[in-house]
């Protein structure tokens, strides 16, 4: 058995590759297994508080140096872990999404009743927003409807289609965990502008009485964008459900989108404060009818509660890297069937 030594070449490998938060590795290997934990005390990569701990176990040493080149590659393999773990959110992206559910510093109340609320972020000072998408924060109590039942209804797939009249097609690609997954979504836009589509990673997570789920844009190789519809982003896009009762929960949406084309983003701010409540209001109404509709409909499948029943393929997580709103190319829309003859056509810059 081998000691932890810090000048071991496998050793010395392993500490270019930070890993994520409280992340544990393992690499086998026929004659050496190696277990790489790393935990850093602060999230952000900060130089204070990390501690990394490396044990090397080998059934034969040897003394050709073979076992040692065999370490190195198998720590190279573990770095090459941790890049790829790097699109999936950890603790740390839920807390923050959670604070900002919570928050009311620097967001700027645009409607308030006694069971809505809306919010936009404020932006910082002397901060130009005349080109960027505001993110927005709706908060609404729900007092017929648990936090589980909601919770089902903004995962079960099926269902949308009882609840959704603009979704043209949904479809989950793959798992990267079994809190996380990859999805397609299209829908239709209004005239004459052009439908859209999306591919996001979401991933969720359950404690006592509160349910997160949270989703973000990716890129996707088998999935690129079409040539027929819009690739929008979402930046950050998620729920926040709080039990306050067996039949009452509270219920956030926090999200900053761009549906990309040419719509002026102040007009994309403006909707966005509009349609995000109506959405909301239209969840509210599908979680007081997904109860009668699940008993009819395999009740006893949710595999985003019991990941054992998802059949979904596990995908390798160095496939996907984040979309940025200004990788996508401009597409021209000109061509699209949505855009009458004689009006003005968008572009996805």
């Amino acid at each position: 058995m081998w000691r932890y030594d810090a000048a071991h070449p496998a050793a010395q490998e392993c500490h270019k590759h930070p890993v994520c938060l409280d992340m544990l590795i393992w690499v086998y290997n026929t004659d050496l297994q190696i277990s790489v934990k790393a935990e850093m005390a602060d999230s952000r990569g900060t130089d204070a508080g990390r501690n990394e701990t490396f044990t090397l176990l080998s059934s034969d040493p040897g003394s050709d140096g073979h076992s040692n080149q065999t370490a190195v590659e198998a720590a190279q393999r573990a770095g090459a872990m941790s890049r790829q773990s790097t699109v999936i959110p950890d603790e740390s992206v839920f807390e923050e999404f959670r604070a900002q559910c919570l928050s009311t510093e620097n967001w700027q109340c645009k409607y308030n009743s006694c069971d809505m609320n809306v919010w936009t972020e404020m932006a910082p000072e002397n901060g130009s927003t005349a080109s960027k998408v505001h993110k927005i924060k709706c908060r609404r109590a729900i007092k017929d409807v648990s936090a589980a039942t909601m919770y089902d209804v903004l995962h079960d797939s099926e269902f949308r289609v009882k609840w959704d009249p603009t979704m043209l097609e949904s479809f989950d690609i793959g798992r990267l965990s079994v809190n996380t997954d990859v999805g397609y979504f299209s829908w239709m836009c209004p005239k004459p502008l052009k439908n859209r589509d999306v591919v996001t990673l979401r991933s969720w997570r359950v404690r006592d009485d509160e349910y997160l789920i949270i989703n973000y844009s990716v890129k996707h190789p088998k999935y690129p964008p079409r040539k027929d519809l819009v690739r929008a982003v979402s930046i950050i896009t998620g729920y926040m459900l709080k039990e306050t009762g067996p039949n009452s929960c509270i219920f956030f949406y926090l999200s900053q989108g761009d549906p990309k084309g040419s719509i002026p983003k102040w007009l994309v701010n403006r909707a966005s404060q509009i349609l995000a409540p109506k959405v909301m209001m239209c969840l509210h109404k599908a979680g007081q009818r997904y109860v009668d509709w699940k008993e009819q409909n395999s009740p006893e499948r949710k595999p985003w509660l019991y990941p054992e029943q998802s059949e979904l393929p596990w995908m390798d997580p160095a496939e996907l890297v984040i979309q940025r709103r200004e990788s996508l190319e401009n597409v021209d829309e000109s061509s699209s069937q949505n855009s009458p003859e004689g009006e003005t056509a968008e572009d996805s810059s």
